[in-house]
């Protein structure tokens, strides 16, 4: 069962995740993490440079989930961008050891082999953020993606697009296609954060923390995993039938265990 820890708002649970991972780069300076964009880990990201202040970030390795193909690559919703201004300008991070799936046209073809290559050369993902969909998905895994998926160009769904037009002029902006870390190279991650905030989460979350394993729910792909914590403000927490147990768990926790 993963750990559901269960926060007032957004920014606690930003705190809180920030802080293992500032205490992670602190161990392991060459820690390699796995970076979710979109909303949803912007909370964490903004938590970390005072936590990382002073502290050396310069061999810290990262890999993004996933990226539009056929974007431009300096279009301001490329996930490469992104990963640059929320993520690499602000840490101070060495943007030669973060890398992004390569979503150009020119070489598609072969792009998530060679993203699996360089993500098994780099040892592994130590820690993962995820975020996940209405409709259940993780990375760019809509419903329907095998557990055993690899790095992998994808077709989203229109809800997927629609969720993302907010980040474009209009959902007609909004690539059809991308390339994703799939739910097998997720579930290789050592450990697995899901950050979900909203009443708009609450039935994906129940789905994944509680429901039946299917690929119908690719975020249920969690509950194969041996270390995962799933980080939810009330809102998102609504539908969790054992709510009340996760609190209590937590709340009893030994400190020196973390998340």
């Amino acid at each position: 069962m993963a750990e559901v820890i269960i926060v007032a708002d957004k920014a606690a649970a930003g705190a809180l995740v920030a802080e293992e991972i500032a205490r992670l780069v602190r161990t392991t300076p060459d820690v390699v993490l796995g970076l979710a964009t979109g909303s949803t880990p912007l909370p964490v990201y903004e938590a970390l440079p005072a936590l990382l202040d002073g502290v050396d970030v310069s061999r810290v390795r990262g890999f993004a989930l996933d990226e539009y193909v056929g974007i431009t690559p300096g279009h301001p919703e490329s996930y490469r961008e992104v990963i640059r201004r929320e993520v690499i300008e602000p840490l101070g991070l060495d943007p030669a050891r973060i890398r992004v799936p390569d979503g150009s046209l020119d070489g598609i073809e072969h792009a998530g082999e060679d993203y699996e290559r360089a993500i098994t050369a780099a040892g592994g993902v130590d820690l993962q953020i995820l975020g996940i969909g209405t409709d259940g998905h993780i990375g760019f895994n809509e419903p329907g993606s095998s557990f055993g998926s690899l790095t992998r160009v994808k077709t989203l769904t229109e809800q997927t697009r629609e969720d993302n037009a907010r980040f474009f002029d209009s959902v007609d902006d909004v690539p059809r296609h991308c390339i994703t870390q799939g739910l097998g190279t997720i579930l290789r991650a050592k450990h697995l954060v899901l950050l979900a905030f909203g009443a708009g989460k609450a039935r994906a979350v129940a789905a994944a923390v509680e429901g039946a394993v299917t690929a119908s729910v690719p975020g249920s792909a969690i509950q194969l995993h041996p270390h995962v914590t799933v980080v939810a403000d009330e809102a998102a927490a609504a539908e969790l039938a054992n709510a009340d147990y996760y609190r209590y768990t937590f709340a009893n926790k030994p400190a020196w265990q973390g998340i």
